[in-house]
């Protein structure tokens, strides 16, 4: 089984996905005349703009949300991973990605926005790839094909979000957790199961209100503890930064002039898991965007643009200091023996010969004897406990989309009760897994969503650059922009057309 799945793997995570990747961001960044840059300040002022309402979740609560769908074990176990399989250099194709995918990450987000609907039952917004791909060409005779396409995206993002994904973020949890305390696999697969139970079963407000104030504290606290390492260990500041981007383009950083080899593997690497921590062009963004209360969606769209950047620059950017900084660290080659070790860590083999989330436990460790296994331990578990929330809030809303035009009620509500049920074993048997299997069917579930998506963002993008320059144009007037599709000729966004209805009868109403 883990030889088929290294095939499929290899297969799906081709250089041409790592190229398609690349390209669309280039693309993006080129055609909105790089906004992820241009509009960096609004973008980290608007995460604290807006409010909730019945409807939908405030801005911060979707970046939240979005968050903890981002920052996971990728964070920590998926940097250790590209350092080891890509070398130093493959951070700094992680910082490249997510420059670049923010600008996807834009694209995605504010389709989603635009394609949402209102849950007839529950009343709240839901949205993602396949309602957009089924909704921006309603109006045209290819209409079939991409209501086609659009099931085939929900189905995958329901397999991959409930049965492929999952099981990583356990099996850290768990990896970490025996690390620090010793506590057994098994009783570690009990206690998440009844927590993910509790959380799932709430519903989406439950959820929001939990990443909202879980995602802030894990992400401060992280950060914190690598600024700690850094003034600790502050002479290695200036040979960490030279051995990150010596190694990324080929140079000889004195290390046995071992990185030229390898400067293949650390693009490779650093895209695959700079994808699998910011999810920039995976496509799951926009189920966080589209459950966002906003005036426009470009709001929201630039808000999940600057998610990336919290994710990739900041999260993963702590780790890997904490990694290289103290040497806890090797570099393999494509047949498994160490190419680079380094001199400064001393780790023991077990923990030397697996990257994962024992290399920066390791790395703290040495720096803040007895501390640095627990903590990272903890920031694991909750790292890895949103974002197995998140999954399964993506998987709910695609299942919606497929079962809930059903006539009969009860055949979305058992849907739903399957699904829960379905998350909960990967959960159960990622923790007792071992993470070379669990980490390959993680990423074909992640290649098979980015391909899907990617392909057609490229294709139905028109819409989000109009967006983008109605609100440039509304706020340069000084406005708050308000989304009014009719100027925009975008059809088919039917509860921005009813809510502009609504808006525009409200006012017309004699006061008093």
């Amino acid at each position: 089984m883990s030889a088929v799945l290294e095939w499929l793997n290899g297969i799906i995570w081709s250089s041409a996905l790592v190229y398609l990747c690349l390209g669309a961001g280039v693309y993006f960044t080129i055609r909105s005349r790089a906004v992820q840059i241009r509009q960096v300040k609004t973008i980290f002022r608007q995460m604290f703009h807006g409010k909730s309402s019945d409807e939908g979740v405030s801005s911060f609560q979707a970046l939240s949300m979005s968050l903890a769908g981002r920052v996971g074990v990728g964070n920590i176990a998926g940097v250790a991973t590209a350092i080891g399989f890509g070398g130093p250099g493959a951070i700094v194709w992680m910082w490249i990605s997510a420059l670049l995918g923010a600008s996807t990450s834009y694209v995605e987000s504010t389709l989603g926005q635009v394609f949402k609907e209102q849950d007839p039952k529950s009343g709240e917004y839901r949205g993602g790839p396949a309602f957009y791909i089924e909704k921006a060409y309603r109006h045209t005779k290819a209409k079939g094909l991409f209501k086609v396409y659009g099931m085939v995206f929900a189905f995958v993002t329901i397999v991959a979000m409930s049965f492929m994904l999952p099981g990583i973020q356990s099996n850290a949890i768990s990896g970490a957790v025996q690390n620090a305390w010793d506590v057994p696999t098994w009783a570690t697969a009990i206690v998440l199961v009844i927590i993910m139970g509790f959380i799932v079963i709430g519903g989406i407000k439950r959820i929001a209100h939990f990443a909202s104030l879980a995602v802030p504290f894990m992400a401060v606290l992280y950060i914190i503890a690598a600024i700690a390492v850094t003034l600790i260990n502050a002479d290695q500041i200036i040979p960490v930064i030279e051995l990150v981007f010596t190694s990324a383009f080929g140079v000889d950083a004195g290390q046995e002039a071992a990185f030229g080899g390898i400067i293949g593997m650390a693009v490779q690497w650093g895209v695959q898991r700079g994808i699998y921590s910011n999810e920039a062009g995976q496509g799951t963004g926009p189920h966080a965007a589209a459950a966002a209360e906003v005036s426009h969606p470009s709001k929201q769209g630039l808000v999940q643009a600057g998610s990336v950047y919290i994710d990739t620059l900041f999260v993963c950017s702590a780790t890997a200091f904490m990694i290289l900084s103290t040497g806890m660290y090797r570099v393999f080659g494509a047949d498994g023996a160490t190419i680079i070790g380094t001199g400064r860590g001393q780790m023991v083999e077990e923990i030397a010969a697996t990257p994962g989330e024992k290399w920066p436990q390791a790395g703290l460790d040495s720096m803040m004897t007895g501390f640095g296994a627990g903590f990272i331990a903890i920031s694991i578990f909750l790292f890895a406990l949103t974002t197995m929330v998140a999954y399964y809030y993506m998987a709910e809303t695609n299942l919606v989309y497929l079962l809930g035009k059903a006539k009969n009620p009860m055949v979305l509500a058992v849907g739903k009760r399957v699904l829960q049920l379905l998350i909960l074993v990967a959960v159960a048997v990622g923790a007792t897994s071992t993470s070379g299997s669990v980490w390959a069917l993680g990423d074909i579930g992640v290649g098979l969503m980015a391909w899907l998506n990617i392909v057609s963002i490229l294709i139905l993008q028109q819409p989000a650059f109009k967006l983008l320059r109605d609100f440039e144009r509304q706020t340069k007037q000084g406005l708050d922009p308000v989304f009014d599709p009719r100027s925009l000729n975008i059809r088919n966004a039917e509860l921005w057309e009813k809510r502009l209805e609504r808006v525009t009868a409200d006012a017309s109403i004699p006061k008093g």
